[in-house]
């Protein structure tokens, strides 16, 4: 049950991602006709488009971690005999949930400081600064849960195969 939860979780966040994503194309569409037609964008057209690279980037990030979609070499890994290859791989992981969970600290630490000062962005609007730094820690901390899944699990994070797989 909590692991359906979980993965409904991520899968939610990745969709948010995917339609942040599909905005994004529709503000800067949207700004460049404006601006050709003479016309000043809408400051919130912007800022949207500001804060929705920050939330895209973040809330997919577990996503991709499940998927393998993030950029990693093979190079080395598909040289090594398989016993070593797995090591190596799981190393690799470990060290990617220590620096996920280190930056998921420091981005609560932030997003509390954040809420404890009142801080606000001032760009275009004044937006409660919390409202961005809460996605640092619940990306980090869903990345390291989705990293130490290659650390515990059976599968892998390296196939030891080099090159673009498709």
């Amino acid at each position: 049950m909590i692991s359906k939860a979980y993965s409904a979780l991520v899968y939610s966040l990745a969709v948010i991602a995917g339609v942040t994503l599909v905005w994004l194309m529709i503000s800067v569409i949207a700004s460049v006709l404006m601006r050709n037609a003479g016309l000043q964008p809408f400051a919130w057209l912007f800022t949207s488009a500001e804060y929705g690279l920050l939330y895209m980037t973040m809330l997919g990030a577990p996503w991709l971690v499940r998927e393998k979609g993030h950029v990693h070499i093979e190079l080395v890994t598909a040289a090594l005999p398989d016993g070593l290859r797995r090591i190596v791989s799981r190393t690799v992981a470990v060290a990617c949930v220590v620096v996920c969970l280190i930056l998921a600290w420091k981005g609560a630490e932030l997003f509390l400081t954040n809420i404890e000062r009142g801080d606000f962005d001032t760009r275009a609007y004044y937006v409660p600064r919390w409202m961005l730094t809460i996605a640092f820690p619940i990306s980090f901390g869903l990345m390291a849960v989705e990293f130490a899944r290659f650390v515990f699990g059976t599968d892998l994070m390296h196939t030891g195969e080099a090159g673009i797989h498709e």
